[in-house]
């Protein structure tokens, strides 16, 4: 596998709740993180402190320009809702269609700069299980 550019990213999702997840427009970063919980079973005479493996946790964040046209994540932040959502990493012609899959519940911010565009951004986190696809 070879390096690529971030550029043909692409998150989609279900804006509608409709089922059919669409590009959410205008958006310049989003982020994936995997973790796994660490508890602590640290115990008398160890010799520093032992942790096990909990559950895996994914989430991450997105941001981008603030589109007038559309109501981006704005719906899918406050209705709560989860909805189905999938990351692409290269999505452009001919690239091997590796992409992350799950649904998630969104935050979204606008943030307005009198020296800059009008932006947004956000956070999600999983409400199923994510998985690697492709």
């Amino acid at each position: 596998m070879a390096r690529i550019s971030g550029r043909h990213g692409e998150l989609y999702v279900d804006l509608t709740g409709a089922g059919a997840a669409t590009p959410v427009p205008f958006l310049s970063k989003f982020s994936i993180n995997f973790t796994i919980a660490k508890i602590d079973v640290s115990a008398f005479n160890d010799g520093n402190k032992v942790y096990v493996a909990g559950l895996p946790d994914a989430a991450g964040d997105f941001s981008g320009f603030y589109d007038t046209a559309t109501p981006q994540l704005y719906t899918a932040a406050s209705d709560g809702i989860a909805r189905k959502t999938y990351l692409y990493i290269d999505n452009s012609a001919g690239s091997v269609g590796t992409y992350f899959f799950g649904t998630a519940t969104f935050d979204w911010k606008i943030e307005v700069d009198n020296a800059g565009a009008a932006a947004v951004s956000g956070t999600w986190s999983a409400a199923s299980t994510w998985a690697r696809v492709g």
